[in-house]
């Protein structure tokens, strides 16, 4: 099974994913675009299981526009983020692209808060899937993990 290990920028604090990614996404948000300091930021998300994060993290919560809780960990030398779970999607890690600094890593299937999506950026690719702050609101299934509620 692959291996990717993730960083923070110290090197302190790491999250190993183990197999592919359930879901790949870039989201254009506010809060995204603040956390990642970019125009958007670029996840991939592995069920718990397949996530050992080590090293020193803080932990902070925020809701978010969607109204559901969003848990960061992140390190509390260099701020990095390296990991994050979100309410509506149980079981699910999520683990910033930038973090994986020079690896191959898959390209984004969905394209989230796309309505927020700054006119210049344009997120290429063939059969990727776009929802707007209106579908942000809905509770996701379990299906990208093959479980059932």
């Amino acid at each position: 099974m692959r291996e990717r290990t993730a960083t923070c920028r110290c090197g302190q604090l790491s999250a190993i994913c183990r197999g592919e990614p359930v879901r790949v996404s870039v989201c254009h948000c506010h809060a995204c675009q603040k956390r990642s300091g970019s125009a958007f930021g670029a996840q991939a998300r592995w069920a718990d299981e397949h996530v050992t994060v080590t090293g020193t993290s803080k932990i902070w919560t925020r809701v978010a526009d969607s109204g559901n809780c969003i848990t960061y960990r992140f390190c509390p030398d260099c701020g990095s983020t390296i990991a994050y779970t979100i309410e509506n999607w149980p079981g699910v890690t999520a683990v910033p692209y930038g973090a994986f600094a020079g690896t191959d890593m898959p390209a984004p299937g969905f394209s989230v808060y796309d309505d927020r999506r700054h006119g210049w950026v344009e997120i290429a690719g063939d059969g990727i899937q776009r929802s707007t702050s209106a579908a942000a609101q809905r509770r996701p299934s379990l299906d990208i993990l093959r479980k059932e509620d």
